[in-house]
């Protein structure tokens, strides 16, 4: 076990050293100048010259990457350029929105796909199985930031039942808090449900055809019983796979749900400092966003050779 969680640390460390030197790369090729659309077009020379020297814009752009991973490396993400305040803070603040809001989502997900899932592979070939492929085609093509506007007309505008946007924050209550995140839960929820359900039924109908759930059949066990103890135990692994995968995703893709309800989390500021430019603050949440992903797939691993020894003996 050891040698095989040393191997997956090592991929995950220099897949995020990789990702830093990438996002830098690439921001830093952007055209235009932070100073510049700070103090705005008719600004002097020297203001110019003294904004760059303070925003460290002066120096090569292989100091000022050295300079950003080391601060990375010990906490410190930089100070925003727009809001005057350090990165790392700003992250935290909407880090409490979001992943209230990616965990919502996906525990709504998983409690709609799972039994869908499980439904339409016991009803194999039947009206019952092709209803949930249906679904999971309709939640598939249709997308998140439409359906939150559909979400707002239905329960907000017509019925009143939630607010159509923002957010009162945690201080005002754990219920107006949640009652907020709700509709933009329903509308992540969604399209990563209907991918789950399809994974699940799958996964649940090749493990149906294993030789070993014959022998449970022929020995009398009842359908649930096959089902809750030998089919769904068995086909975890690639349903961990999603679930891991789509945590990321929910985090890393909630940047239009967030804009259309107005939540003041990770999406929102990445989108406001990406208008103003604000290059600090973009590679921070952006590197975030990537190491939370390699992350979720190192703890997807250790999970696979906590479900099934044979990953890491293979690898």
């Amino acid at each position: 076990m050891i040698p095989f969680l040393t191997r997956r640390l090592l991929i995950l460390a220099v897949t995020a050293w990789l990702a830093t030197l990438l996002v830098f790369t690439i921001l830093n090729v952007l055209p235009g100048d932070p100073a510049l659309l700070m103090l705005g077009t008719e600004a002097r020379p020297d203001t110019l010259a003294a904004l760059r020297a303070q925003m460290g814009l002066d120096q090569p752009a292989v100091v000022r990457y050295l300079r950003w991973v080391a601060g990375m490396l010990t906490g410190d993400f930089g100070v925003s350029y727009t809001y005057a305040r350090p990165v790392g803070a700003l992250i935290l603040e909407r880090l409490a929105v979001t992943l209230p809001l990616a965990g919502f989502a996906l525990v709504l997900s998983t409690l709609i796909a799972l039994p869908l899932g499980l439904y339409a592979a016991a009803r194999h070939d039947r009206a019952g199985d092709w209803a949930v492929m249906a679904f999971g085609q309709v939640g598939i093509a249709v997308p998140s930031f439409w359906f939150a506007i559909l979400l707002i007309l239905g329960f907000a505008v017509q019925l009143g039942w939630f607010a159509a946007g923002g957010f009162p924050g945690w201080q005002g209550g754990v219920w107006p808090a949640c009652k907020a995140l709700v509709l933009p839960a329903v509308a992540l929820a969604l399209p990563e449900a209907a991918i789950l359900a399809r994974v699940t039924r799958s996964a649940v109908l090749d493990t149906m055809r294993e030789d070993y759930v014959r022998t449970a059949r022929a020995k009398g066990v009842s359908a649930w019983a096959l089902m809750v103890r030998h089919v769904l135990p068995n086909a975890l692994i690639p349903i961990s796979t999603v679930l891991g995968l789509q945590f990321a995703f929910l985090v890393a893709g909630a940047v239009v749900v967030e804009n259309v309800f107005t939540l003041p989390g990770l999406g929102r500021l990445v989108y406001q400092a990406i208008s103003q430019r604000d290059l600090i603050v973009v590679q921070g949440v952006v590197v975030l966003l990537a190491v939370l992903v390699v992350a979720v797939n190192f703890l997807v691993d250790v999970a696979y050779a906590v479900i099934d020894p044979r990953p890491r003996v293979e690898t």
